[in-house]
C-alpha cells in the first residue's frame, strides 16, 4: 500500500473539491466548514465517562465458557439475561467473552441492545478492550449517532491504540450512511494527511457515498484519481459509479466508463450489466439493452430475473408484446423462475395496450400458481380498468385488495379518483378522498390536480381556484401541472388577466411553465382576439422556453388565418419549419383553409402537393376545404378528381350531405356526385 505525500492529498482536494481552497466545498454545498477532525474529537459528547483501562484476566471458567460461547443470538431475552449473569460472576469473565456475545447482537442488527450492554458493562466496572469499541463504533454508527462513534474514537487515540483500518472504514461509512458526505471526505483528506492506509472499502464507500447525494461526476473524478496511485478500482467501485450516471440519466457517459472498465481488465459483473441495461431502457435505447444481454450470456454472466424483468418491462411499454413473450421465455429457457414483479410487469404491458382482459386472466392464473399479488400487481389491473372507463370492475377489484388486507396506497386511490372524476362523479370522488385520510394517507399534488382538472372541465372555475387557494395555504407545493390546469381553466373561460397572474406566480415560485402552460395561454388569448400578445408570449417560449411544438403553431396559425392575416401565418409557417419543427397534417389543413378562404388557391395547392411529398395523408377536413376552394374559384375538374379521391378513401354520410349542398349551391350537377358513390 501507498504512503500519501503531500502531491497526492493537494491533487485530491483540487479535483474533489473543485478548488485547491477547501473551505470552497462547503460554501457551495451549503455545510459549515469544519475543523480538524482529530481537533474535532475534543468537542464531541464523550461516552459515558469511559473507563479507567485495566488488564484483562484471560483465566475463564467452564461456565462463562457456556454462556458466552455462541455468536448466532436467537432470543433477546434469554441472551441479555446470559450476559448479564456474566456481569455478575465474580472475578468477571475477560472481555474477549462479552465480546462475542456483542458480536452475537451486531449479526442480528440489535444495535441499540449493544450500546446499552456496553454501558453495563461500564457500570459494572468492567473495561473494554479495542474490539470492544470498534463493536461500539459500528452500532453508533448504524444507529445514526456518528458524534458518540467519534467520541470512542477519540477515546482510542487517547488510550494509545493504533488506529486500524476497520474502524477507520466504519466512521467514513456511518458518514456516509448519515448523508455527511463531505464531512467523510474530510475525514479522509485528514488521514491521507497524516499518512493513513486506506483501501479499497474506504473509497468504495465514499464512492458510494457521494453517487448516493447525486455527486456522480465527483465519484467519477475520485475513481480516476486513486486508479494507478492508491488503490486499483475494481468490479464494485465501478458498478457505483455507472448506477449513478444511469439513475442521473447520463446513460452515454455510463457506457464510456463501462467501455475504460474493460479497457482496465475488470469484468463486469451482474450488477454492473443490470445497472446498463436499465439506464438504456429507460432512454429508449432497447437494441443496445438487448444486445448487452447477448454480451453477458457470452462472457458467462448470468442474468437474473431482474434483469430480464428490466427488459421485459421495456419491451411492453413500446407495445412490443411479442419481444417482450420471447424474452419471457428466453427467461424461462434460462432455468429463472418469474416472480411477482415480472408477473406485474407483463401485466402491465397488456393494460398499456388496452388488453385489460388478457392482464386479468394472468391475474388469476397468478394466484392459482401460488403467487401473492401485491399492491403494485392490484394497481396495474385498478389503473387499466380505469383506462377502459370500467370503473366497476375497478371497484371490484379494488374491495377483493381491501379484503385480502392489502392497504391501497395513493396510486390505488389517484386511479379511482380519476376515473370517478371522468365520469363526472365528483361527489364519489371526494368520498375516496376522505377514505384516504381516515386510511391515514395524505392526498398528493397529483389527487387535487385530477380534482381541478375536474371542476375546470365542469366549469366550475371559481371552486377549482378555491380549491387551489386552500392547497396553499394548507402549505401543499403545487406545481406546474396544477398551475397549468388552472391556467387553462382561465383560458377556457377567458378569464386572461387571472390565467396571466398565475404564470407570474410561477415564475416566482421558480417552477418552470411547460409548452402546454404556454400553449394554453396562446389559445386563450387568440380566442379573446389578442393575437398581438399570443405572438409575444410565442416569442417569450423562443426567447426563456419551453420550446414551442407544432400544436402552439397551429393554434396561432389557425387564429391568423380566421383574422385574415393570411401573410403574417405563412411567415409564421415557414419560421416554424425554419426552426425545425415539422407541420402535421392539423397544421398544412389550417393554411390550405386560409389560402382557399381568401381565394389564393394556387398556394392551398401547393401546400396539398407539399403534404403528400412528405407522406402525410390529407384527412377528409383538408379535402372539403380544397374543392371548397376550387368549386368557388371556377376549377370544376380539379374539384371532382379530388371528389374522386375521397371516394376511394370511403366518405361518410355526413361528407356527401355537404358535398351534395355544396354543388348545388354553385349551380352545379350533382349527377357526377351521385355517380361517384355507386
Amino acid at each position: 500500500m501507498l504512503r500519501f505525500g503531500g502531491a497526492y492529498h493537494r491533487n485530491m482536494k483540487k479535483i474533489l473539491c473543485h478548488s485547491t481552497n477547501t473551505s470552497t466545498r462547503y460554501r457551495y454545498y451549503g455545510i459549515p466548514r469544519f475543523c480538524s477532525f482529530f481537533t474535532l474529537l475534543l468537542y464531541l459528547p464523550p461516552y459515558s465517562q469511559f473507563l479507567n483501562f485495566q488488564n484483562c484476566n484471560y483465566n475463564h471458567s467452564h461456565s462463562v465458557r457456556q454462556l458466552s460461547g455462541f455468536c448466532n443470538v436467537e432470543h433477546d431475552d434469554a441472551s441479555v439475561a446470559s450476559f448479564n449473569r456474566m456481569l455478575h460472576m465474580r472475578p468477571p469473565p475477560c472481555v474477549v467473552e462479552f465480546n462475542k456475545v456483542l458480536g452475537g447482537f451486531v449479526k442480528m442488527k440489535q444495535y441499540k441492545t449493544v450500546i446499552s450492554l456496553c454501558t453495563e458493562m461500564e457500570l459494572k466496572g468492567i473495561t473494554p478492550c479495542v474490539f470492544t469499541l470498534t463493536i461500539l463504533i459500528n452500532c453508533y454508527c448504524h444507529v445514526g449517532r456518528v458524534a458518540f462513534a467519534f467520541s470512542v474514537l477519540g477515546k482510542i487515540l487517547k488510550w494509545g491504540y493504533q488506529l486500524d483500518i476497520v474502524i477507520l472504514n466504519t466512521l467514513i461509512k456511518g458518514l456516509c450512511i448519515s448523508g455527511e458526505v463531505m464531512k467523510a471526505l474530510d475525514f479522509h483528506d485528514e488521514l491521507v494527511a497524516k499518512g493513513s492506509r486506506l483501501n479499497e472499502v474506504t473509497y468504495g464507500t465514499l464512492i458510494n457515498g457521494l453517487c448516493e447525494m447525486g455527486q456522480t461526476r465527483v465519484a467519477v473524478q475520485m475513481l480516476r484519481v486513486i486508479e494507478g496511485q492508491v488503490v486499483k478500482p475494481n468490479v464494485v467501485m465501478y458498478s457505483m459509479v455507472i448506477d449513478g450516471l444511469c439513475r442521473d440519466g447520463l446513460v452515454d457517459e455510463a457506457c464510456d466508463l463501462y467501455s475504460e472498465m474493460i479497457v482496465n481488465k475488470v469484468s463486469p459483473n451482474v450488477v454492473t450489466y443490470g445497472s446498463l441495461i436499465r439506464g438504456l431502457c429507460v432512454v429508449g435505447k432497447l437494441e443496445e439493452a438487448v444486445w448487452l444481454l447477448d454480451e453477458m450470456v457470452q462472457k458467462d454472466v448470468c442474468p437474473n430475473v431482474y434483469v430480464f424483468t428490466i427488459l421485459i418491462d421495456a419491451l411492453l411499454k413500446k407495445g412490443m408484446l411479442l419481444e417482450a413473450r420471447d424474452m419471457f421465455d428466453k427467461m424461462i429457457q434460462r432455468g429463472h423462475e418469474p416472480n411477482i414483479v415480472t408477473y406485474t410487469a407483463l401485466m402491465g404491458g397488456y393494460c398499456l395496450n388496452n388488453e385489460v382482459d388478457e392482464a386479468r386472466k394472468l391475474f388469476d392464473a397468478v394466484l392459482q400458481w401460488g403467487f401473492a399479488p401485491d399492491v403494485w400487481t392490484y394497481n396495474v389491473l385498478i389503473n387499466g380498468y380505469c383506462k377502459l372507463n370500467r370503473l366497476d370492475d375497478a371497484m371490484n377489484l379494488f374491495d377483493e385488495m381491501c379484503q385480502k388486507k392489502l392497504v391501497p396506497n395513493v396510486v390505488t386511490y389517484n386511479s379511482l379518483i380519476d376515473c370517478f372524476c371522468k365520469y363526472g362523479r365528483l361527489s364519489y370522488a371526494w368520498k375516496l378522498v376522505n377514505a384516504m385520510h381516515d386510511n391515514g394517507l395524505t392526498p398528493d399534488i397529483i389527487t387535487y390536480s385530477i380534482l381541478l382538472d375536474s371542476l375546470c372541465k365542469t366549469e366550475r372555475l371559481d371552486k377549482a381556484i378555491a380549491l387551489f387557494n386552500q392547497l396553499i395555504e394548507r402549505g401543499l407545493a403545487s406545481d406546474v401541472w396544477s398551475y397549468t390546469i388552472l391556467i387553462n381553466g382561465c383560458c377556457k373561460n377567458q378569464r386572461m388577466g387571472e390565467a396571466m397572474n398565475l404564470l407570474k406566480e410561477m415564475h416566482l415560485k421558480n417552477l418552470v411553465p411547460h409548452t402546454v402552460t404556454y400553449t394554453s395561454l396562446i389559445e386563450g388569448m387568440c380566442k379573446s382576439g389578442r393575437i398581438l400578445c399570443a405572438r409575444k408570449l410565442l416569442t417569450e417560449m423562443h426567447d426563456n422556453g419551453p420550446p414551442p411544438d407544432y400544436i402552439t403553431y397551429s393554434i396561432l396559425l389557425d387564429a391568423l388565418c380566421k383574422s385574415r392575416h393570411l401573410d403574417q401565418a405563412i411567415s409564421l409557417f415557414n419560421q416554424m419549419i425554419e426552426r425545425g419543427l415539422a407541420p402535421d397534417v392539423w397544421t398544412y389543413t389550417i393554411l390550405i383553409n386560409g389560402c382557399c378562404k381568401s381565394k389564393r388557391i394556387d398556394e392551398a395547392m401547393n401546400l396539398f402537393k407539399e403534404m403528400l411529398l412528405k407522406n402525410l395523408v390529407p384527412d377528409i377536413v383538408t379535402y372539403i376545404s380544397l374543392v371548397d376552394g376550387l368549386c368557388k374559384s371556377g376549377r370544376i375538374s380539379y374539384a371532382w378528381q379530388l371528389v374522386n379521391v375521397m371516394h376511394d378513401l370511403g366518405l361518410p354520410p355526413n361528407v356527401i350531405t355537404y358535398l351534395d349542398a355544396l354543388f348545388k349551391s354553385q349551380h352545379l350537377d350533382s349527377k357526377g356526385l351521385v355517380s361517384a358513390h355507386c
